[in-house]
């Protein structure tokens, strides 16, 4: 891979070229990224439930389906993706794409700008098998969340750190997307702490 290709920017301008279409499909963009990308993927479909089309009806399930079913095939280390057809057929309108990539792109710059490969330790190895589990069971509870889309937003944002920190070898996004797991963990413990005690 070239080096501009571990960039959300280059993740961006592939979605921008599928949305060329009046409506865009799971597989008009996998055929921008390819078939053997299933890192990439996980982090589209993270980003774009970060972006304002969270709010549509049954977008966090889909999303949330996606990313187990990507996420399961990384760590069983497949290399060529395989989704079911009707995965493949979810379309969304093209100006809606265009919208959330245009909203995505100043903060994906800002992300591109600190980004270096650093503590790649947490990248590779046990590390990154583990990452990807977590990954797998972050999303669980997102079609629950349909009328808070807000929530799953923030579970899509903790995805993306740590599939983003894996994707360039920098393990600083990876301990970003732990201490976000963290303090999700410790404000359920709270919360039910409290009610309990109540």
């Amino acid at each position: 891979m070239r080096q501009d290709e571990h960039t959300l920017a280059y993740l961006l301008d592939n979605m921008e070229r599928a949305a060329e279409k009046e409506t865009v499909s799971i597989n008009d963009v996998l055929h921008e990224i390819g078939d053997r990308s299933i890192t990439p993927l996980i982090l589209i479909v993270a980003l774009l439930l970060v972006s304002p089309l969270s709010g549509i009806p049954g977008v966090s399930t889909l999303a949330a389906v996606t990313i187990i079913l990507l996420a399961v095939q990384a760590v069983t280390g497949r290399r060529r993706l395989w989704m079911p057809q009707f995965l493949l057929r979810r379309e969304v309108a093209g100006h809606r794409l265009s919208g959330c990539v245009r909203f995505l792109r100043r903060p994906c710059a800002f992300v591109d700008g600190r980004c270096k490969p650093r503590l790649q330790f947490l990248t590779t190895g046990p590390m990154r098998f583990i990452t990807l589990v977590v990954v797998t069971i972050i999303p669980l509870g997102w079609p629950f969340m349909e009328v808070l889309p807000m929530m799953s937003s923030l579970g899509a944002g903790t995805v993306a750190l740590l599939v983003f920190g894996l994707f360039t070898r920098d393990g600083l996004f990876v301990l970003l997307g732990y201490l976000c797991v963290a303090i999700t963990l410790s404000a359920g413990a709270l919360l039910v702490l409290t009610a309990a005690s109540s």
